[in-house]
């Protein structure tokens, strides 16, 4: 089913637990301002749902359904998330087809060394141990067929950003009246 308009950009960030995945999709929308929705994984798996990430969990619908909803009412959507490529690949090929504007992909490719330093400066550092990042860590879970964009861990969070406005046309596209 066809979704969105040819003006709206679908914008997949994915990467490891405490890539920056979060901070990038925040910083983007708030370097466009009104009418970029902000899709998170994590708050509507864990938050909303309460749901383990596992294949055909309940939460791939919802991620699925909710990015449908804010490109067909006009909004330009940032999705982010770990979304391993074996559990969310199809949802996100499906979406990427039916979507009438322009879609970009971006994976965070940072060490595991760095998850860990990342992690500890997390509130939720204290519950999610290095065994846990260890179990869930997945070295370049890239999609098939080429359609990210990896960004190494040298890549500063503004420069970062600042490339996602540039390459996606967010940073010449008018924020939204709303």
């Amino acid at each position: 089913m066809r979704t969105g308009t040819a003006q709206t950009r679908l914008v997949v960030v994915r990467g490891n637990s405490a890539s920056g995945k979060s901070a990038v999709a925040s910083g983007v929308r708030d370097g466009f301002g009104r009418g970029v929705a902000l899709v998170g994984q994590d708050n509507l798996r864990r938050t909303v749902l309460r749901d383990r990430d596992r294949p055909g969990a309940a939460n791939i619908g919802l991620i699925d359904t909710v990015a449908r909803y804010s490109l067909d009412a006009g909004f330009h959507v940032v999705l982010e998330g770990i979304l391993y490529a074996d559990h969310y690949g199809d949802m996100l090929a499906r979406l990427r087809a039916d979507h009438r504007g322009p879609t970009y992909g971006y994976y965070l490719d940072v060490p595991f060394e760095e998850t860990l330093l990342r992690h500890a400066t997390k509130p939720i550092a204290e519950v999610v141990g290095v065994d846990d990042l260890r179990s869930w860590y997945r070295p370049l879970d890239l999609l098939p067929g080429g359609t990210e964009t990896v960004i190494g861990a040298d890549s500063a969070l503004a420069d970062t950003v600042a490339r996602v406005l540039r390459e996606t046309g967010l940073d010449r596209l008018p924020a939204m009246d709303r």
